[in-house]
């Protein structure tokens, strides 16, 4: 279906940048937007609402600068984990909506409260899922959007194949509807909305930008990993995600044995020196879509490069 127009007609690419943990911050949100794609980052990558909040006005005054200045950039959006161990959740919502976010990406938990909280400033919602019963709830919930969390993702991924999921969620849902996993490049992008989606949903080639605050050995082994070096596990955070062996290796972590969940407790996310924020610093998440990813450009060269990509594979006819 067509875009909400106070949102796509802002776009100069069908892209959402999806919020990473410990990895999205204002930098790269920024740069995403200036290229016309929707930047994100998750609230918990600050430690407290007070320094979540500074972070929504440092991107706000960044933007509204841009706007000054002629350029239209794409909205930005903010992710909040809507799960019963978030003690945050709600205070970080009384953010996004004192500060009029203009899109709120939920997970772990589609509540129609939030729902009706940011709709009623005009805001969007877009909630991630990885199955039809998710998907279904999310829908009952009244969002604005679904991100479809496919095979291949990082982070936390699904395990469904993108045509499969696409098409179940399609048969109920008319709105906006995302892709995710593996997506790496413009001629990606073109697959994804040709498949059925709206918008692109791309984590992991982001996080191999100039902008990106990830350590330089964090990108490289990106540049260096194919599919097969993708490890899907619940071992790290108890809830199954993406990493990258050979960081899990370096880590210590026993390959024969990653089938053994941990808890699950996104209140034990809040302070810095956490069992969890420390996993996953260590150890490293992204998606198969390695396999495509040899380069560290600047967010406004891959954009650029993408638009060219998109234009090609969209230019391309059946012979």
């Amino acid at each position: 279906m067509p875009l909400p127009s106070n949102f796509g007609q802002h776009l100069s690419l069908p892209v959402v940048v999806a919020p990473m943990f410990l990895i999205s911050n204002p930098d790269l949100v920024v740069a995403c937007c200036k290229k016309g794609i929707v930047g994100t980052f998750p609230s918990l990558n600050q430690r407290t609402t007070a320094e979540f909040e500074a972070w929504v006005i440092q991107i706000n005054q960044s933007l509204e600068q841009f706007k000054a200045e002629g350029g239209k950039p794409a909205p930005f959006g903010v992710n909040l984990i809507v799960h019963k161990t978030n003690p945050r959740a709600m205070a970080d919502l009384e953010i996004c909506v004192k500060h009029k976010v203009p899109l709120v990406i939920t997970s772990l938990g589609a509540a129609k409260e939030v729902v009706d909280a940011v709709h009623s400033y005009g805001g969007l919602v877009f909630h991630d899922v990885i199955n039809r019963r998710h998907a279904e709830k999310a829908a009952e919930a009244g969002v604005d959007g679904i991100i479809a969390v496919c095979a291949g993702a990082g982070g936390h991924a699904g395990t469904i194949n993108p045509f499969a999921l696409v098409a179940e969620i399609r048969q109920f849902f008319d709105k906006t509807l995302l892709l995710s996993g593996c997506i790496s490049s413009g001629s990606d992008v073109a697959a994804a909305i040709t498949m059925g989606a709206d918008l692109a949903y791309m984590g992991t080639r982001f996080i191999n930008t100039q902008e990106s605050p990830a350590i330089d050995p964090y990108k490289n082994m990106i540049n260096n990993c194919g599919a097969d070096d993708i490890i899907y596990t619940p071992a790290v955070s108890g809830v199954k995600a993406s990493f990258m062996k050979p960081s899990l290796i370096e880590a210590g972590y026993d390959m024969e044995k990653l089938v053994n969940p941990a808890s699950i407790d996104y209140g034990n996310k809040l302070t810095p020196d956490n069992d969890e924020s420390k996993a996953w610093k260590t150890v490293w998440s992204a998606g198969q879509g390695v396999a495509a990813i040899h380069d560290i450009p600047s967010v406004s060269t891959l954009v650029d490069d993408m638009t060219t990509e998109f234009a090609k594979a969209r230019s391309k006819q059946w012979k």
